[in-house]
């Protein structure tokens, strides 16, 4: 099984698990070099924190944290800015930047998708339930999956029709944004669903919230869970995994995929989980 590894090169002093610690451009560059070196093969540098609750960031202020970031990372691995603003995807591209990865799938600056076809940029589109200042206000699902799926299949329509062509696109199901611990069990669950519909699935569970509950473990300390969730989500038919411990789950996932291509049958169930 072929996978990739997106590296989290945070330049925010408010993200949920990394704030502050690398909102200087040069620390950030040597943090991003690092990852690389561990086996990132995309880096996704953003200047807007996404948590829940974040509050926006004007654009000036973005674009001062993150061009310097990519300017330094450019050529080290595939870069991806992470944001939903148009000007700050524009220049973060101009500086080195080739992907796009846009946690409102282009809604929030629909001409966001024109230029991702325009300058033929990879992007990833994700599943977000309103906007992260209120998507985990009692976020409601009559079945997640088939909704999240619906969702991806109406974005990705979008982008097509906006020029993106179908094999530049990868889909995210927004772990953690918009939805409860039971949300993201059953995403993860049944992301063989997902995989479905042919493309590359990004999956982003990476010292999220749901981890801590299910272990009582700090913020900086659920690089265990993450790396479980990741296997669990390579069998299930993810394929790019955005990280912040990448040694950890580059190594459990070359280990796993190894051994699922040695398998005569996954074990697959598309029976609900329960909790």
């Amino acid at each position: 099984m072929e996978f990739s590894i997106m590296g989290v090169v945070n330049v925010t002093p408010d993200s949920f698990s990394d704030g502050g610690q690398f909102d200087d451009a040069a620390q950030a560059v040597a943090h991003g070099r690092r990852l690389a070196a561990e086996g990132a093969t995309i880096l996704d540098v953003g200047g807007e924190s996404t948590r829940p609750g974040a509050d926006p960031v004007p654009a000036g202020e973005e674009l001062a944290r993150v061009v310097p970031v990519v300017e330094g990372l450019s050529g080290v691995a595939q870069v991806s800015i992470d944001t939903m603003k148009l000007d700050v995807a524009r220049a973060a591209v101009d500086a080195g930047a080739s992907y796009v990865n846009d946690v409102s799938a282009f809604r929030h600056d629909p001409e966001l998708a024109g230029f991702v076809a325009d300058r033929g940029l990879d992007c990833c589109l994700m599943h977000m339930l309103g906007e992260p200042r209120t998507m985990q206000k009692n976020p409601r699902y009559d079945d997640v999956v088939s909704e999240v799926k619906a969702f991806l299949v109406e974005r990705m329509e979008a982008a097509v029709a906006a020029g993106v062509p179908e094999e530049r696109i990868q889909l995210d199901p927004g772990i953690g944004f918009g939805k409860t611990l039971e949300h993201n069990l059953e995403l993860l669950a049944r992301l063989d669903e997902l995989a479905e519909l042919g493309r590359p699935l990004v999956i982003g569970t990476s010292r999220k919230t749901f981890i801590g509950r299910l272990t009582g473990r700090d913020v900086t300390e659920r690089v265990h869970g993450t790396v479980a969730t990741c296997v669990i989500a390579l069998e299930r038919g993810a394929r790019v995994f955005r990280v912040h411990d990448v040694a950890a789950v580059a190594d459990a996932l070359k280990v796993a995929s190894a051994t699922f291509a040695a398998w005569p049958t996954s074990p697959k169930t598309s029976t609900k989980t329960t909790i």
